[in-house]
Parts: structure tokens; sequence; C-alpha cells
């Protein structure tokens, strides 16, 4: 008789445990090719469970290959349906414990928003409004660009904020700013091909433009941005990579005198410039500076995302091209994902067109300045003059320089282990060795006490 353990204390139902012993029986050959099954009756009878049951769970077996009914003979483990265990190494078991506390960590992660001050109640009434009164064709596949709703809200919304001049067909909506570099990648490179970059520039978009084959050529950047008198003369790059507006990390911004030699040098090179604005929106001495697209739409890829205005969660993005990348770009996209979630996109649209966003930044300034100051304020007061702070103008991090010390691998562990996870300027260099004592600290996402705590957290792990 076949012996199958019943377990009714289990949210998984009769039926599943029966077909899933069984089959895992067949599987590793305790029951062999040929063998015969006990019939329904006997097998409910021996459980203690309904014909039902058994008959389901024979079934499926039956219609994915395991079992074959023969008429008049009964039920049968089918032709080759064992399959041999693999010996799995055991360091493949090893899975990997974190071993800190993570809800006791104070993360100073850059780029991260306050996600307790998303619009939530904004936001769901006009999600609410949009499935309520939205055609049913909205339901179904949409274009790789993105609704032209969003796309002429943010035509409008990039013209008066940012200087981006661009006609609604000139854009792409992407799922975040990752996407919109993944296509860039694509529509302009292949193997060999040289991208000039600033360095340190993040190391995810390094990652990125390398998977093409293209050969990175960095280029120092200094309190103002990429040092535009350093580009080489005997290359011919396809692209530039750059964010202008705040250099990540390193928070400079680029001045009207380096764009233009930027641009001339792009005109001269016949290459494009990949504008990166990341975060723009949250400067806190006088208005965001005006974009770089704005001086020469013809030669300028501009990104921009939602993910630091609003939420990562979101996951929409933008590109906005040149005239005589569009279709190409739109193809690839739809080559992508087909196109970026339509509700989404109708929201955010009317979140724009409706003045919720600019509101949005206006708030989020103020917090974030205020967070801002006080986390210079406890740097000051808990490091005195041991270190320097920079690159604190615009945007949700700042940068930590230490006076004659070495942030390793080993160090920042010792420093989370203190409770506080900070981020190395060296991780997001290209020539190394050259930001070995900068910590780059992010803010927007942390409250004041959480600020304090982190700091002084900071310091014992430092000194101690």
């Amino acid at each position: 008789m076949l012996w199958i353990p019943i377990d009714r204390s289990l949210d998984i139902p009769l039926i599943r445990q029966v077909y899933q012993q069984i089959r895992e029986r067949i599987l590793n050959g305790d029951l062999q090719s040929e063998e015969k099954l006990p019939s329904t009756r006997e097998l409910a009878f021996e459980l203690k469970v309904s014909r039902n049951v058994i008959l389901e769970a024979y079934d499926q077996l039956i219609a994915e290959g395991f079992l074959v009914t023969r008429r008049g003979s009964g039920t049968f483990v089918a032709k080759g349906t064992f399959l041999e265990k693999r010996v799995v190494p055991n360091h493949a078991l090893n899975w990997r414990e974190n071993k800190t506390d993570a809800a006791n960590i104070i993360d100073f992660r850059s780029g991260l928003p306050a996600l307790d001050l998303f619009p939530r109640k904004t936001w769901a009434k006009l999600s609410h409004a949009i499935w309520n009164d939205t055609s049913h064709s909205m339901f179904g596949y949409d274009l790789p660009e993105g609704r032209p709703e969003l796309r002429q809200a943010l035509a409008r919304y990039l013209l008066k904020t940012r200087g981006v001049a661009c006609h609604p067909e000139q854009i792409v909506i992407t799922s975040g700013a990752t996407q919109a570099l993944t296509l860039v990648s694509r529509l302009l490179l292949s193997p060999n091909d040289t991208v000039i970059m600033e360095d340190p520039i993040t190391n995810d978009i390094q990652t990125i433009f390398k998977t093409t084959g293209a050969t990175i050529f960095p280029i120092p950047v200094d309190e103002y941005g990429i040092k535009t008198a350093l580009l080489p003369e005997n290359k011919k790059p396809k692209l530039i990579f750059i964010t202008p507006s705040h250099q990540f990390p390193l928070g400079g911004t680029l001045p009207i005198q380096r764009r233009i030699q930027l641009i001339q040098y792009s005109r001269k090179t016949n290459c494009y410039l990949v504008e990166d604005d990341y975060d723009s929106e949250f400067r806190y001495e006088g208005p965001p500076v005006s974009s770089l697209q704005g001086l020469e739409p013809e030669c300028v890829l501009y990104v921009g995302s939602f993910s630091k205005i609003l939420s990562p969660a979101l996951r929409i993005g933008y590109l906005v091209l040149p005239l005589q990348l569009i279709e190409e770009s739109r193809r690839l996209k739809w080559f992508s994902d087909l196109h970026t979630p339509s509700v989404e996109q109708l929201i955010l649209a009317r979140f724009i067109d409706e003045g919720y966003l600019e509101r949005h930044i206006t708030r989020m300034k103020k917090v974030y300045k205020k967070r801002r100051d006080y986390l210079m304020h406890c740097i000051k007061t808990t490091f005195s003059n041991e270190v320097q702070v920079f690159g604190y103008s615009t945007g949700l991090h700042l940068i930590v320089e230490v006076t004659n010390f070495h942030f390793s691998k080993e160090k920042l562990k010792q420093i989370e282990q203190c409770g506080v996870k900070v981020y190395q300027v060296e991780e997001h260099t290209i020539e190394k060795d050259k930001h070995q004592n900068q910590l780059i600290l992010g803010y927007g996402h942390l409250n004041q006490e959480e600020i304090k705590e982190g700091i002084a957290r900071l310091h014992v792990a430092l000194y101690k």
C-alpha cells in the first residue's frame, strides 16, 4: 500500500499534498516506471480522505505525464519519469546572513527621498479618478514612447522649470533613469567606441556603458564639475556623459563657460552629450540652474526621473532626444518592455498638470534644506575641525572629507557594526585611490533624530 502522510493543519490543500508526494516519489525513483498505484477508492480509504481528493490528484499527475491509465488494468507510473538528483556543492547552501540588525542601522544612502512624505492622498484621489473616468482602451497595449498626456505635461513642465526645449514627440517615457541610460547605450554605442565620463561618477552608470563593449575615458572633476580643459584632442568619442546641474557625487555645478566648451567640443568631434539631471530641482541657494539641453537641443540627450522627486517605486523616467534619434529609440523601447505602465503615466500627467508636482517640490525643498542644515550642524559640532563638508548646495546628499583618513572596506564594515552605514566616494571612481578619505552622506530620508544619532555613531566608529 502507498502510504502518504496527510497533515490537515497545513494551509496546503489535501489534493496538493497527495499530488506533491506522489510526484516526488516518482521523480526520485521510489515509485518506478510501470509500477502500479492503488486504485483511487483504496487510497482514499487508506488515507481517510474523500475519493475526490485522490481522483483530482491522479488527474493532475496524468495530465503532467507522470501517470498513465490502462483500461481494465489500473493506473501506472509512466516511463521516463525518473530524474536523477544532482549533488549540490556545500558552498551553494551557505546562504549569506546579514549579521547586523538592519532595523537598528542608520543608513546614509544617497538619492533616497522622504518616502513617508509621499503625497499619498493626492495620488490616491487622482488614481481613483483615472480608474473611474478613463476609456477601456487604456487597458490594452500602449505606445512604446509613452502616453501622450504625460509627454505633453512633461514638455511644458521641463521648459518652465529646467529650460529644456523639446516637443512632446521628442520624449520617451521609461521605467526610471536606468532604463533611459540603457536605451542610450544601445542607441549610440558599439564595441570599442569611446565614452568620455566624469570621474567620479555613479558606478552603475559606468557599468551600463561598459556592457556595450565601449571604452571609458575618464575626465576628473573639481568643485565646478567636469574639467573641460582636459577633454582629449586625439579622441573621437561617441558620447560624453555629464551631470552638469549637480555633479554626482561631488556636487559641483558646471558654469556656462564649461558648458559652452562642452558644446563646442561635441560639434568638433561630432559626438552627443548625455545630460543626467537627477535631482537638480532641490537647489537650496537660488533657483535651479537651467539645463545644458536648452543650449544645444540637437546634440544633447536629456535624462530625468521621478525617483528622487517623488518615489523610486513609481519607476517612471524619461529621455528627451534629438530629432534624428526618435524613431530608433522608440523601436528599442518597444523591444525592451513594450511600454511603461499606462495607469501610472496618466496619474502622473494629471499630478503635473494640476500643479501638485510643483507644490510638492516647493514643500520638499523646505524639508530637505532643514535636514541638510541640521546634518551640517551635527557634523560641525561632533567633528569640529576634523572634517570638511562640500557639495551641499543641491540635492539629497553632501560630501564629508575626513583629514588624514583612509576608508578601506574593512573600516566601512567596522562603521556598520557600530550601527551606521556610509558610502565611499572611491566606490564611484574610475581612476582609483584619489578619494579614499571622502564619504557620501545622504539625508533626504532621515529625520533629525536619526541624523544626530547617525553622526554620533560615525564619530565613535572613526575614533574609538
